[in-house]
Formats: C-alpha cells, sequence, structure tokens
C-alpha cells in the first residue's frame, strides 16, 4: 500500500485507540499532494461514481482528498481501508467530486464533508497552502470542558494555555469554539471555517474538535495537546486550583520560543 494511505490508516487508528472514536463518531480528510495523487493513481476505478456538493468548491477545484466514509468506524479502518476510506477528486468547477477509490459497497465520504472542505479552503488561504489535514474527534475532556464555559475563544484559550506550559507554545492563536449547532449541514460548516481562519483548532461545543495541520502528525498533536491540557484543567478544578500560569510568564514562554502569542486574549 502506498505510504500516504499507510500514513492515513494509521491516524485513524491512533485517533480510535485514544478512545475519540465511538461508534462512527468522527472523520479526516487529507489534500493530496500531486505526487501522492500519481502514485495512488494505479488504484483509481474506469467508472468513478460521480456526488453532488452542496456547497461551493471551485477554490479547491481538481484537488484529490482522502477521506473517511459515512457510518463507517475508524477501528475498522486498518482492517478494511477500501470499505473505509476512499480517495475523491473535486470537480473542475468545484460543484461536484469522483468517488476514484475505496468507500465500497456503495459508501459515501463522511457526512462532515462540507465542513471538511470547507475547512480546507479557510486553511490553505492563511497557510499559504501549508495545511493538507482536517480531523474531527470527539475527545471526551475537551467536550465536557466546553459543558463548563461560555463559548468563547478567550476563555477557553487562557484555560488551556494556562493549563500545560506547551499549549501557548503548540497553538499561540488560541483555539476557538463554536456554540452548539445541528452536524453535518452547511450552516456548521460554513460558521467553522470563519473561525478556522482565526485558530488551527475550533471545539464544537458539546460535541468534539476540528484540527488542521500540514501533516499527520501535526494535526494529531495539536488535538492531542489539547485534549491533554482539557483532562489536567477539569482535575486541577476539582482538586481546586490555588494557582496557574501567568499572563507575563505567557508572555516570557512565548518569547522564548519565537512564537506570537495572541495579545487579544492576555490581560
Amino acid at each position: 500500500m502506498e505510504k500516504v494511505l499507510e500514513d492515513y490508516i494509521r491516524m485513524c487508528y491512533d485517533g480510535f485507540l485514544q478512545g475519540w472514536h465511538e461508534r462512527n463518531g468522527g472523520n479526516l480528510t487529507y489534500r493530496m499532494k500531486a505526487e501522492e495523487a500519481e502514485s495512488c493513481a494505479h488504484l483509481f476505478t474506469s467508472s468513478p461514481r460521480h456526488m453532488e456538493l452542496p456547497i461551493d468548491a471551485s477554490a479547491i477545484a481538481s484537488e484529490y482528498f482522502i477521506t473517511t466514509g459515512s457510518g463507517r468506524y475508524m477501528r475498522n479502518v486498518p482492517l478494511a481501508p477500501e470499505k473505509n476510506i476512499g480517495i475523491i477528486r473535486i470537480d473542475s468547477d468545484g460543484k461536484g467530486y469522483d468517488i476514484l477509490w475505496g468507500l465500497e459497497d456503495g459508501a459515501k465520504p463522511t457526512s462532515e464533508l462540507p465542513s471538511h472542505l470547507l475547512n480546507h479552503i479557510s486553511r490553505m488561504s492563511v497557510t499559504d497552502g501549508r495545511c493538507r489535514v482536517i480531523y474531527h474527534a470527539h475527545p471526551a475532556n475537551i467536550t465536557a470542558l466546553s459543558y463548563t464555559i461560555e463559548p468563547d475563544a478567550k476563555t477557553l484559550s487562557r484555560i488551556l494555555w494556562q493549563s500545560e506550559t506547551e499549549c501557548a507554545v503548540v497553538f499561540p492563536e488560541g483555539v476557538g469554539i463554536l456554540d452548539w449547532m445541528i452536524p453535518g449541514g452547511t450552516d456548521i460548516a460554513e460558521e467553522t471555517s470563519k473561525l478556522i481562519r482565526k485558530y488551527p483548532a475550533v471545539v464544537w461545543a458539546f460535541h468534539g474538535i476540528f484540527g488542521s495541520g500540514a501533516d499527520f502528525d501535526e494535526t494529531f498533536g495539536l488535538v492531542h495537546t489539547i485534549e491533554k491540557a482539557a483532562e489536567i484543567y477539569l482535575k486541577a478544578k476539582s482538586a481546586g486550583i490555588i494557582r496557574t500560569i501567568t499572563d507575563d510568564q505567557l508572555r516570557v514562554l512565548a518569547g522564548a520560543f519565537s512564537v506570537k502569542i495572541n495579545e487579544e486574549f492576555l490581560n
């Protein structure tokens, strides 16, 4: 199997092992490099299934993506990749896509595909095309944390920065949060894509998180760091917080690691 598919499959299963993908929860898309798509061309069907899109994807016209399937389980991805994931190519006009490989037995891409594609478009535009991965997972601690605060990015980001020293280095922009909305539709897709222009990760209140990155390691590491910080905060809060990392210490930390922390979130 091609390395890009092996790496994709590993991330799916790593997320399952973390407990972030109950049942068919969560999804993953990867925008393939030209050479990766070419290396997988021998897998492509000569009679692809065509599907329409409910969004304008003209900004990523003719791009190739690896995607998880709707109703498919992350735990099954390593066992039968061709049934649980697939490769799609966006039409030249951005109005639909072809299923070139995988998603067998009539499977379709994740129901969150509109959110993924709009998030790819947003992150591509603010990272000069560097971002290639969009990942949606259901980690328990960051989801639980969303029940304890108002859906405010400053409040959430400060909690996470102050809960684990490395957080301000990993996501100095902060983390966005979107109040509860019905998943799977264009409304939540559009709102998420606006926030993810500002932040590399966006929490869906009472639901989960979207993370982005240039590759699988960066994206998984981002979500893992946020989830661990949320766990630390909830444990510390239950025990009783008596002190934390100060804003001045966060500024010193950012300077030491040459990152630009979001000053709007500091006092």
